[in-house]
């Protein structure tokens, strides 16, 4: 996989949108202001919006060919070192036979953003790039009253500041509340934040598991299947796959069904172990565990170390997870670490 080179204060990045067009409206325009003041602001970046990216929910439903254009340019632009999408949505896997994968490779930059912006993540995977599942402009940078630390940490450690060996440990607090967007007076209001006594909970598996890092979020994933940008066999062979649900609350029937996709494809039996997100809000928290240990089971993988209730995705805070950099899965001190850089 090649690696994008890091980010730095100063540098520019583009603000995009692949997906939903809600940073373009009217209510909600305050929230893209304030992710981008944030990136300006903490990160000390340059920040420039696509042309597209604040059209609407209508205008960009309307056009994804559009949508992959500000992505193409983006990248085709020697002035902006990193893209970061504006929020997820539902289609973004519309702009597949718009991408060119050859303007991808060709110019490697960093690319963040989660949920459905799995699909464009699995584009930048078949493209042969490192790419970042992490915040976005409109949850994670216009967080109300202040970014995490958590997440902030985790940014500057995987994409501005990286190391060999970086540990990402659990959050000792998280938060599911949702406070209205459209009313600008909740931006003041900070989210109620849980202590999580929990930690990282190991399902089941022994020793020590490495492989390279790819998944998203769960629901995305049928999207996917089948596409010319759904990995082949020997690209699942020990990765660590990471899952996520979303705000959509999927059942934990929906889960066992898309992960008995997986195993009929025989991709549970390649892979070096799962790392599984908190689910959003908590909702199924039991119920996907025992989803997970039961497709363990029915794929004859007891073996396979499954690490649950890790920061990322449809939570908050957040850490950055690299798709394609080796990884770590330490059962015995049920610890997750990244160990290379995922940028120069």
């Amino acid at each position: 996989m090649i690696k994008p080179a890091r980010l730095k204060r100063g540098d520019t990045v583009a603000i995009v949108s692949l997906s939903s067009g809600l940073g373009g409206e009217e209510a909600f325009l305050h929230r893209y202001q304030r992710g981008k003041q944030r990136l300006e602001e903490v990160f000390g970046l340059n920040v420039v919006t696509m042309p597209h990216a604040l059209k609407g929910i209508e205008f960009l439903y309307d056009n994804p060919a559009l949508r992959a254009k500000d992505l193409m340019d983006a990248f085709r632009n020697p002035d902006i070192k990193g893209i970061i999408c504006m929020i997820g949505g539902d289609d973004a896997i519309r702009l597949l036979p718009y991408v060119d994968f050859d303007v991808i490779r060709e110019n490697p930059k960093v690319f963040m953003g989660y949920s459905d912006t799995t699909a464009n993540h699995f584009m930048m995977q078949k493209a042969g790039v490192v790419s970042f599942y992490g915040g976005c402009i409109m949850v994670e940078f216009a967080e109300n009253v202040a970014m995490h630390d958590y997440t902030i940490q985790h940014i500057k450690n995987v994409i501005f500041e990286p190391t060999d060996h970086l540990e990402i440990k659990p959050s000792p607090v998280w938060t599911g509340e949702y406070l209205e967007w459209s009313d600008k007076s909740n931006c003041n209001i900070a989210r109620t934040m849980t202590p999580d006594l929990k930690g990282y909970e190991l399902l089941q598996g022994k020793g020590v598991s490495r492989g390279k890092l790819l998944g998203g979020c769960l629901d995305v994933l049928p999207m996917i299947v089948g596409s010319k940008i759904w990995p082949s066999g020997d690209e699942w062979d020990n990765a660590l796959l990471f899952l996520e649900t979303s705000e959509v609350h999927p059942s934990p029937d929906h889960i066992k069904w898309i992960l008995r996709g997986l195993t009929a494809q025989g991709i549970t039996h390649r892979i070096g172990g799962i790392i599984f997100g908190k689910p959003c809000g908590e909702k199924f928290y039991e119920e996907y565990k025992t989803v997970l240990m039961q497709v363990a089971k029915e794929a004859h993988r007891p073996d396979m170390p499954i690490l649950y209730n890790v920061n990322f995705g449809h939570t908050a805070p957040i850490c950055v997870l690299p798709y394609g950099i080796t990884a770590e899965i330490d059962c015995n001190t049920k610890s997750l670490r990244l160990l290379e850089t995922p940028v120069l």
